[in-house]
């Protein structure tokens, strides 16, 4: 298969989806928590959580245009500055694909999809009780993307809770061992397993 970009455009819209949403491979399964003002919790898995900075320790994430469809994680993050981001278990799958789904606001997808809500040091997000990487975050900014109208969500990590038994002395954590699915595209699902480690890349 060879596209030019005006090929890709003209690919049947769901087609054109799919393929690009899972070109770039495998990414990381990820269910973020959110409170609104009134404490109802909102729960949504992302693909497209990405690493930004260890000093500060800074993830951000891809919202969609939110102009016509509502987005209540985005809302809820402008609102408090408060979000988690949990790792999803590989036995847990199908209910996190489930949080994709438009509930209404008065709803909250814990309660929906099979997951509980954990507090975790009084942090103001919910966590995912059954994920064994779990991490809460504090808004630092966010940055639109002119050319489709999405946003990059920008937190400084402010309390982590990793399983002692994915981590590493040099602190890399095996997610196979930590029981984390990856993604790819919108809904395929997969288990990750680990192959090798290498030290420092140097030219000799």
């Amino acid at each position: 298969m060879l596209l030019t970009a005006n090929q890709i455009l003209e690919l049947d819209q769901i087609k054109r989806l799919n393929l690009i949403n899972s070109i770039t491979g495998v990414k990381p399964a990820n269910l973020i928590g959110t409170y609104n003002k009134t404490k109802q919790s909102n729960l949504a898995i992302f693909s497209s959580v990405v690493h930004l900075g260890s000093n500060p320790a800074l993830l951000g994430f891809i919202t969609r245009p939110s102009e016509k469809v509502p987005r209540h994680t985005l809302d809820n993050i402008i609102k408090t500055e408060y979000f988690t981001i949990n790792h999803v278990p590989t036995s847990m799958i199908k209910q996190a694909h489930q949080t994709a789904a438009k509930y209404p606001k008065n709803e909250s997808e814990f309660k929906q999809c099979g997951f509980t809500e954990a507090v975790i040091n009084d942090f103001p997000a919910p966590f995912v009780k059954e994920a064994t990487i779990q991490i809460g975050l504090k808004l630092t900014e966010i940055l639109p993307i002119k050319i489709n109208q999405t946003q990059m969500v920008i937190g400084q990590i402010q309390i982590l809770q990793i399983d002692d038994q994915s981590v590493s002395e040099e602190g890399y954590i095996n997610l196979e061992q930590a029981g984390t699915a990856g993604i790819s595209g919108l809904n395929s699902y997969y288990k990750l397993q680990y192959l090798e480690s290498f030290p420092y890349a140097r030219p000799d």
